[in-house]
């Protein structure tokens, strides 16, 4: 690594504030790749790292060797986020990936970073970097599109909370092939606590030992509509938008929508979650034309009866499964 050992970029705040994200570099020692502090507010400098690491999700190589700390001052509002640029420009100046003489000023904006995009900002600054304009990581530096070798998927799962904010969520899984190294260092995932982050990474590796596919071949990452959730249904979305983001399953028409877990991912099997009605209803009621529906093998009989007919009249399919792989 050929990086600074520390590097600044500029941003202009939505109040008009110029700040400044600053990227230290110091060897990692086992410690986490990226840390984030940001005085009195947690939930931003939770933020300012996940932008990075989502967006170091398109580069060729894993970052091992170094860790890289961030920090933004002045702090910005908790609604502002045309700051993400700058942290991601900042992060990729450190570990000499974006050379720069001048100190730059960059304003844009993503929720797709993982796949390389910068879609858009909220203040045109003159000289600054623009998102949207640029449409690319790549783009800084007149390179291809990186975004091109990362595919990504998304399946929904049914959120029952007990009626009034039932909704379905959704869950992105996009990956990269990974050339040597094991696949849990290489495996992100976005927004949720420890122990869920966790669970999720142990569900993605034990669902892909059953492939019977060599490990250390993908570097992902997972993110969540909604993150304020419980229990494991989500389970079987999160497995299937994997599989169909690797190539491992035929994409529907429109979404897929499932809902289901797993004692024994490992083996390919799919075993039942609870409040099989309320879901059913909330299926059929968001169900739309295109759609695949995949649930446990024990809903079979409640599903073929109370979602089944409404599924075939919206043209949509259902399939109730004791085993992923199978379709």
């Amino acid at each position: 690594m050929n990086g600074p050992a520390s590097a600044v970029c500029q941003t202009v705040l939505a109040d008009g504030r110029l700040a400044h994200v600053q990227a230290t570099r110091r060897a990692r020692a086992g410690r986490a790749d990226v840390k984030a502090s940001v005085a009195g507010q947690p939930g931003l400098a939770e933020r300012l790292q996940q932008v990075v690491r989502l967006a170091r999700h398109s580069e060729a190589q894993l970052e091992l060797a170094h860790q890289v700390q961030l920090s933004i001052d002045p702090a910005p509002a908790a609604h502002d986020r045309d700051w993400e640029l700058a942290a991601v420009l900042a992060d990729r100046m450190v570990r000499g990936l974006y050379p720069s003489a001048t100190t730059p000023l960059a304003q844009g904006w993503s929720t797709a970073w993982a796949r390389a995009r910068i879609e858009g900002h909220d203040l045109a600054i003159g000289g600054a970097l623009l998102g949207g304009q640029l449409g690319h990581l790549g783009a800084l530096n007149g390179a291809p599109d990186p975004g091109l070798a990362v595919a990504s998927a998304r399946a929904w799962f049914p959120l029952h909370s007990g009626g009034v904010h039932d909704s379905l969520a959704w869950v992105e899984v996009s990956v990269r092939p990974l050339a040597g190294g094991g696949e849990d260092g290489a495996l992100l995932v976005a927004g949720l606590d420890l122990a869920a982050q966790d669970a999720v990474r142990e569900t993605l590796l034990a669902a892909r030992h059953f492939d019977g596919c060599a490990p250390g071949r993908w570097r992902s990452a997972v993110q969540f509509s909604e993150t304020r959730f419980s229990g494991r249904s989500y389970e079987l979305a999160l497995v299937l938008a994997d599989r169909l983001a690797r190539g491992r399953e035929f994409p529907p028409r429109g979404r897929l929508i499932a809902s289901g877990c797993s004692q024994a991912w490992h083996t390919g099997r799919v075993d039942t979650v609870q409040a099989s009605g309320p879901k059913c209803a909330l299926i059929a009621r968001c169900a739309e034309a295109g759609d695949r529906v995949l649930l446990p093998l024990d809903w079979q009989p409640e599903a073929e009866t109370s979602l089944g007919p409404a599924l075939r009249a919206r043209g949509a399919s259902l399939a109730c499964i004791s085993h992923i792989g199978l379709l």
